[in-house]
């Protein structure tokens, strides 16, 4: 009986391998066999695709390729954020970031940690930071600035070489904390802008009937992802140096090129089916981003006009109540706010919006005497002027001078 050829573990069917220059291809009609990454890559792949349904084929690639890249962050320039959020409970978020949580490197859960516990957590080998439930940081006003330090660590770590300085020690000597570590951060809604500028978004949905996952369970499936993990790192760190001099072909620029560049480097260093994925991913999530920030300034753009619209509705008072404000707005079955949520546009939705124009609500005395919360008409007339005024209307023209025949 002739011997058995070895088993090759083989790569999904739509991750073909491909020629790759150096490398010695197999007998199989000219194709050379799956690398080390590639094959390590679709592992880690095959196990998002066991435990969450991700959005797309794209945000399947993004999240591969940002764990992996996890494990030689000090091998790049920039530390990419993964902000992981959705519209509502039960989309998938918190399930991510548990198999994140389980294959990144040195994984750092802050949950209810202060800024100053995670900057002095941070070392010259940074660990991985985990931040689950973010939309309860950032969420209010108030509550964002009591978290602005955490925001502004977050903010710094994306970049080298932004160390936070303390004053500590009996000598009251000031001292340098890095800020350099890779972040991934879930939460309900979007995340403030600052860090949705410096991530890759992946932006998850509610699975439809018929979408099954399998479930999760913590002692049981945590070894499969650890060994996962360590077949990345077997792979990823004996290529430090390497990865430290790749300057990858980008497809975007600027700040999008900073964020995705460690993902095309890890994809590159795969080879195979990898760097065109890596490519196709970051030119459609940055797109789709892109359309997202044009479609909110159009979206509150939108707003500050119907603001105006219910004051004169109303009879251009000097006053109103939140409550008669956003009964008007989603009344309008014509206007985005009904379906702005479950329970169309609300309060704190409302004050979210507005936020950028500097407009918040306030406790207002009313005519009638009773105090509540509400807007003036003088909050908005600066924002009116600027952003949407009303077409000016000039004098009407003159009749032509009549002609003799």
């Amino acid at each position: 009986m002739d011997e058995a050829a070895p088993h090759t573990p083989s790569l999904p069917a739509e991750w073909p391998p491909v020629a790759v220059p150096g490398r010695p291809a197999s007998p199989e009609a000219g194709l050379v066999p799956p690398s080390e990454g590639e094959l390590a890559l679709s592992d880690l792949r095959a196990q998002f695709q066991r435990y969450v349904v991700l959005p797309s084929e794209d945000a399947l690639t993004a999240v591969t390729l940002w764990v992996a890249a996890t494990h030689l962050q000090t091998a790049w320039q920039h530390a990419p954020r993964l902000a992981v959020v959705g519209p509502a409970k039960r989309c998938g978020k918190s399930r991510l970031l548990d198999v994140v949580t389980e294959t990144v490197h040195d994984p750092l859960i802050t949950v209810n940690a202060s800024a100053a516990a995670v900057f002095r957590s941070i070392t010259e080998n940074p660990p991985t930071l985990l931040v689950d439930e973010a939309d309860t940081l950032f969420g209010s006003a108030k509550v964002a600035e009591k978290n602005e330090e955490m925001r502004g660590l977050l903010n710094a770590g994306h970049q080298r070489n932004r160390p936070t300085l303390r004053v500590s020690g009996p000598n009251h000597e000031v001292s340098k904390f890095p800020t350099f570590a890779m972040a991934a951060l879930a939460g309900i809604g979007d995340l403030p802008d600052t860090i949705m500028d410096r991530s890759v978004v992946i932006r998850m949905r509610r699975r439809r009937p018929g979408e099954k996952v399998a479930e999760f369970r913590t002692v049981r499936d945590t070894p499969a992802l650890h060994a996962v993990r360590d077949r990345l790192v077997a792979w990823l760190v004996p290529l430090h140096a390497t990865a430290m001099d790749l300057t990858p072909v980008m497809p975007v620029e600027d700040r999008a090129a900073d964020t995705w560049e460690p993902l095309v480097a890890v994809a590159d260093l795969a080879g195979g089916a990898w760097p065109e994925a890596a490519r196709t991913a970051c030119l459609a999530m940055t797109k789709h981003e892109a359309e997202q920030d044009q479609d909110n300034s159009a979206l509150n753009l939108r707003l500050l006009a119907d603001i105006r619209r219910a004051f004169a509705a109303e009879g251009n008072p000097p006053v109103i109540r939140t409550g008669r404000l956003l009964g008007i707005l989603n009344e309008d079955a014509e206007s985005p706010w009904p379906e702005y949520s479950d329970k169309g546009l609300t309060a704190r939705g409302l004050q979210l919006l507005l936020k950028d124009y500097g407009i918040g609500s306030a406790n207002r005395r009313f005519p009638d005497g009773c105090q509540a919360k509400g807007f003036t008409r003088l909050q908005f007339t600066d924002a009116w002027a600027r952003y949407c005024p009303e077409p000016a209307v000039g004098p009407l023209p003159l009749p032509e001078p009549a002609t003799g025949a």
